[in-house]
């Protein structure tokens, strides 16, 4: 069967509300939040942040990066797809994506490592809610007497509603790390789990989304994963800190630190255990520049895309060789189902059958696009909530075999 052609990508005009309102109001508060928490940083790169946020809502023509960078040719083909385009009359993944981009150049992030969200993500690793998130879910995990499949059911879904704690959308992060039964819009689990437990050993890759308590979580269904069910585990981050707390290298590297430093604790345990994984290849850290830039998943497995010009080849050939993939988060959902205003009950299946792996996406609904759901549901909730595909309350745990 053929599969479903995505329908056009969702713009920054006034054809989504949502859209156009991140890049005139939420972006240009996000970069201004930045220089806030950055007093440091020289006057002419907060003059420069400045005019960022002044471009983005205003509605400026969106400008190419400096050359030489290491993700320069990769954006140029995305920029001359989009020459003329403005902040607010654009494709939303591109136009998102791009602005982070813009701001990590102009912090210098590229050439330093420096963070400018890093105060952020201090703020959320001593946060009381984490732990104490955290702390319940090891519980469980670390209980002897749970069920295997029991126990990598209850961690999948702690892991779902732990992306609700996004630094860059405070709305989502208000509704906490736990939700109601019929908030989980679709629920996969049972299959996700049988699947991982049909086999012992192979490979599991994990398309992380934001550090903070998210990481946490995934952590410890890393650790699970790691005892019996898979032989390694690939985390998948970004090349350089985006949308404002998504996990770089760096973060998950700190927060396993930080989970070291915890004393006599189930904290320590997995902290402890997870930097020996790493130390003994059985976990992997990879960042690639495809992860930040404006390329659907399916371009990562079309030699000739212009995705193909950040080196996604090696990319394509691990996550087609995998046990399972588990993707995080909205915006790597956008990413895989393409960033558009499908038919909601269009099958999950269908729309990610280009994918040659299985793959499970747990993530909580912070934007428009949406698959999978039963035939009716979407309506039902347009009636009850107008807000629920952006508000960030409910989620989907959707798997492909």
């Amino acid at each position: 069967m053929p599969l479903p052609t995505p329908p056009p990508p969702i713009r920054t005009d006034s054809s989504n509300a949502f859209a156009r309102n991140t890049m005139q109001s939420r972006v240009p508060a996000i970069i201004r939040d930045t220089m806030r928490l950055n007093p440091a940083l020289p006057d002419d790169i907060h003059d420069k942040l400045a005019a960022l946020a002044r471009d983005s809502e205003t509605d400026a023509q969106i400008s190419m990066i400096t050359y030489p960078a290491p993700d320069y040719n990769g954006w140029r083909a995305a920029y001359l797809a989009h020459d003329g385009d403005t902040w607010q009359n654009t494709d939303w993944f591109y136009a998102e994506t791009f602005i982070y981009r813009h701001l990590i150049e102009i912090v210098g992030g590229l050439a330093t490592g420096y963070d400018p969200f890093a105060a952020k993500k201090r703020e959320e690793y001593a946060s009381a809610a984490l732990w104490s998130a955290l702390d319940r879910v090891l519980e469980r995990a670390f209980d002897p007497d749970f069920p295997p499949k029991d126990k990598l059911y209850t961690l999948i879904h702690a892991d779902l509603w732990a992306n609700s704690i996004d630094l860059s959308y405070a709305l989502a992060a208000s509704h906490g790390s736990a939700r109601e039964r019929d908030h989980l819009l679709v629920d996969d689990a049972d299959s996700a789990v049988d699947h991982l437990l049909a086999s012992r050993g192979g490979d599991v890759h994990f398309v992380l989304d934001n550090t903070g308590t998210e990481l946490a979580l995934d952590l410890v269904l890393v650790d699970a994963l790691l005892d019996g069910h898979t032989d390694t585990v690939t985390l998948h981050v970004k090349a350089h800190p985006t949308f404002v707390s998504d996990a770089t290298r760096t973060d998950v590297l700190e927060f396993l630190s930080l989970l070291r430093e915890r004393g006599r604790s189930p904290e320590r345990v997995l902290g402890d255990r997870l930097s020996g994984a790493i130390s003994d290849g059985r976990v992997d850290i990879r960042a690639d520049w495809f992860w930040n830039c404006p390329y659907f998943m399916w371009e990562a497995f079309q030699p000739n895309a212009a995705a193909a010009l950040l080196n996604t080849a090696d990319l394509a050939a691990q996550l087609s060789a995998a046990k399972a993939v588990i993707v995080k988060g909205d915006a790597n959902y956008r990413r895989f189902v393409g960033d558009a205003l499908w038919d909601a009950s269009t099958p999950f299946a269908d729309v990610v059958g280009y994918f040659p792996a299985p793959v499970l996406m747990l993530r909580t609904l912070k934007s428009d696009a949406v698959v999978g759901l039963p035939d009716g549901l979407a309506e039902k909730l347009n009636r009850i909530d107008p807000h629920w595909r952006n508000n960030g309350k409910r989620g989907v745990i959707q798997f492909k075999a």
